[in-house]
């Protein structure tokens, strides 16, 4: 299971920015997905997740500013960021629980996915 992070980049205070993981390969199955951010010298942590039947979580630091959706179809997470603060930086990570094929067919449990973390500054 490969999970594959687009649409970071640079942003002004204010601005809006809407990061995209799409999972691919032999996908068995996939439950809570979401988004994890570091920032440098920081520990990684978690921004939002969303259930299959998605049920999401957030952050206090970013209730009313970002919002977590899935397509269950296409295997993706999204992450709608508006009103971005200069605190906001890091690079964001996605996350997913998920087995491959192989795995799901003989019964293994699912564990943690990681994407490779895309780059999201916000700065004047």
């Amino acid at each position: 299971v490969q999970l594959v992070e687009s649409g970071g980049g640079l942003v002004q205070p204010g601005g809006s920015l809407r990061l995209s993981c799409a999972a691919s390969g032999g996908i068995g199955s996939i439950s809570d997905m979401g988004w994890y951010r570091q920032a440098p010298g920081k520990q990684r942590e978690l921004v939002a997740s969303i259930t299959s039947s998605s049920r999401t979580k957030y952050a206090d630091s970013v209730k009313g500013r970002f919002t977590i959706s899935r397509d269950n179809a296409k295997n993706t997470v999204y992450l709608q960021m508006n009103r971005l603060k200069a605190e906001d930086t890091a690079v964001y990570y996605c996350n997913a629980d998920a087995s491959s094929d192989t795995d799901y067919v003989y019964g293994f449990p699912e564990r943690a996915y990681w994407g490779q973390g895309t780059q999201v500054t916000v700065s004047s």
